[in-house]
């Protein structure tokens, strides 16, 4: 396994929707790719993002990841955490491989909260968390959620929705209330998404909100009855999981300021102050009108965007790595790609980084395939000024890899055998009856790989 002398090692670290995208643009190239993942399958956001009963949708996303893992070129290595707290540094990773180029797509695995009292209390969760619970994602599937009976969610875009569904259809609360900073015009969710918790709404309690935001939405040219209509565009229509007792509220113009905690340390109400909506700037903005009120719930959870992890190894600015803000003389558009360290005041040579490490909780898939392709034409761009791929055999340098792991303990997989991983899923839900199954630790999923690798 050898390179030719326009073939370039490549390691992209991060196995989700923008980093395996961009692995099929490199090999394209005639590059190889060592893949690295965190977690024992690929997939990310794809993989443990999308709500867990969208099979189809996954399973239409998976086929795709599967022509481009299954490239000769193609090296994955799951289950290794790369990090300063990882099993690997960063730094290790480039020693041992020696790549042209890294282009990290770890996405936005930090945790972002709003900074108000009361939101590191028991019954506080990040909308994230709870995402990857429902969707299987060790460790978070074995992680307890504590979900009351009235649940406030903090955020109005679609993992809002998503958030809702779930507590809707699978825990059946009692209510569930989305707080908005900004108005129903403002709202971030589509349409389309919502009709999942639609005839869920509360119609009436809808008809009191809107009629007590009335001055304020009429103030900056918005008509409540155009808001309604488009607000409850679906609730006629029967949900496919069949009917929820659950009510489902809507609190716009609430800027959240406490979490007000009862005497056991849980929440009891999430105080909140009204907002008016003010245009600057061709936005629409809230402002606080320094009036306050509560919002009675047992659970608060946060739905307000991501963050980078910041303890992988590379600077920082606010909820994204910080990428090169002085244009590209070669090619303009690739400094947004190209990893910047502020305090030198220069480009971390060979370092890249694509999707929601670029950009947090910017878009889903779609989104996460153009970045992460786009973020592979930057780095080709750099390889292609490089002299030559390295001069040392790739099979060498893998094993040194393979061997490293090893000698720190880590069980990683392989793309065999996350192959192997699939099939047992497959064979497990035919003998459940089910359409889709999932292990949920990845004790049980080594297990799994283990004994189909025996047998075969």
């Amino acid at each position: 396994m050898t390179t030719s002398a326009s073939s370039h090692l490549i390691v992209v670290i991060g196995a989700g929707p923008a980093g395996i995208y961009a692995t099929g643009k490199l090999v394209e190239a005639g590059h190889h790719v060592v893949l690295v993942n965190r977690d024992i399958k690929p997939g990310g956001l794809a993989e443990y993002g999308i709500y867990f009963t969208k099979h189809r949708m996954k399973e239409g996303i998976r086929k795709q990841f599967r022509r481009i893992l299954a490239h000769p070129r193609v090296h994955y290595f799951g289950h290794v955490r790369v990090g300063k707290t990882g099993e690997i540094t960063l730094d290790e990773v480039r020693e041992l491989l020696r790549p042209s180029a890294i282009l990290i797509t770890i996405g936005a695995q930090g945790t972002k909260f709003l900074g108000i009292p009361g939101e590191q209390a028991p019954g506080v969760y990040h909308a994230k968390d709870l995402v990857y619970h429902y969707n299987n994602l060790p460790p978070f599937s074995q992680r307890p959620f504590l979900i009351g009976r009235r649940v406030a969610i903090i955020g109005i875009g679609n993992v809002m929705v998503d958030i809702a569904h779930y507590l809707v259809h699978a825990r059946k609360v009692d209510e569930v209330i989305a707080v908005a900073r900004r108005g129903p015009g403002q709202r971030a969710y589509t349409d389309k998404e919502f009709k999942a918790i639609a005839a869920n709404l509360d119609t009436e309690d809808l008809r009191r909100e809107l009629e007590r935001i009335r001055s304020r939405v009429e103030a900056i040219g918005e008509k409540v009855e155009e808001l309604y209509g488009e607000l409850t565009k679906y609730v006629d229509a029967p949900p496919e999981e069949g009917p929820s007792p659950t009510r489902f509220r809507f609190r716009f113009l609430c800027a959240p300021k406490e979490i007000v905690l009862g005497p056991d340390g849980r929440p009891i109400a999430l105080r909140v102050e009204d907002t008016e909506l003010v245009r600057r700037d061709h936005s629409i903005v809230a402002k606080g009108l320094g009036t306050y009120w509560d919002i009675p719930c047992d659970t608060v959870i946060f739905a307000v965007g991501d963050k980078v992890d910041e303890d992988f190894g590379l600077p920082v600015r606010g909820t994204e790595y910080v990428t090169n803000p002085n244009p590209d003389p070669h090619h303009p558009g690739d400094e947004a790609y190209q990893v910047y360290d502020p305090e030198k005041g220069e480009v971390l040579d060979g370092l890249f980084v694509a999707g929601w490490s670029r950009k947090a909780s910017d878009g889903l898939v779609g989104k996460a395939k153009q970045d992460g392709e786009r973020g592979a034409e930057a780095l080709l761009h750099y390889v292609d000024r490089l002299p030559s791929g390295a001069a040392e055999d790739i099979a060498t340098r893998l094993e040194r890899f393979r061997a490293h792991l090893r000698a720190r303990g880590v069980r990683f997989v392989e793309y065999e055998d996350v192959q192997r991983l699939e099939e047992a899923e497959r064979r497990e839900a035919e003998r459940r009856g089910v359409e889709w199954f999932k292990f949920a630790t990845n004790e049980e999923m080594l297990r799994a790989i283990e004994s189909a690798a025996a047998v075969g």
